[in-house]
């Protein structure tokens, strides 16, 4: 039990949390994933509540990760690369505020590397137009209803989940291997 203490929460809005959830499920390090909501003005909102975007929350994951095998730094990465950071409230044809683009830090110190990372990307020349990415303090979060779960493993051939998830799995494979979980590995 000594390795849980050393266990780190980043929480990252980029659109649907479905997306996020598959993508960071696969990587090295993470220990669990939550898709559920924050960063809004309604304590424990409904799916429902947070897609009318009257509560002000965003759709994220929360991730426990061991930072001695995945940092934070290399969880942001591969977050800017999953994700469009320069369309505001939008991922695709997902639209409402809900789909902002958002990291909600838990330590100044993430704070200090998620501006970092932005600034980074900012001046980099990988998108023609400016990163929208807001960097909040998570102040509550709320698990999303079961069914959101684990929503892309019990249905990776509904049309969503093969157009939008997908694609980005395959991405994430061809950019970051070596960071994926092997399979028979404990």
């Amino acid at each position: 039990m000594a390795e849980e203490a050393n266990l780190e929460i980043a929480t990252l809005g980029g659109g649907c949390f479905w997306c996020l959830e598959a993508v960071f499920q696969q990587l090295e390090g993470v220990k669990s994933v939550i898709s559920g909501y924050t960063g809004g003005r309604v304590p424990n909102p409904s799916y429902e509540q947070v897609c009318s975007s009257a509560t002000g929350h965003a759709e994220v994951v929360q991730i426990t990760f061991d930072p001695a095998k995945i940092a934070y730094r290399e969880l942001l990465e591969i977050f800017f690369t999953i994700h469009d950071p320069t369309t505001l409230n939008r991922q695709g044809a997902d639209v409402g505020t809900q789909y902002r683009s958002v990291i909600f830090y838990h330590t100044p110190e993430q704070e200090t590397v998620a501006k970092e990372v932005i600034k980074e990307l900012g001046g980099s020349g990988t998108w023609e137009n400016p990163v929208v990415t807001a960097v909040e303090k998570c102040e509550g979060f709320y698990p999303a209803e079961e069914h959101h779960q684990g929503f892309y493993q019990r249905n990776r051939y509904q049309p969503y989940c093969q157009a939008v998830i997908t694609p980005k799995l395959a991405k994430l494979r061809q950019k970051y291997l070596a960071k994926l979980k092997s399979v028979g590995k404990p």
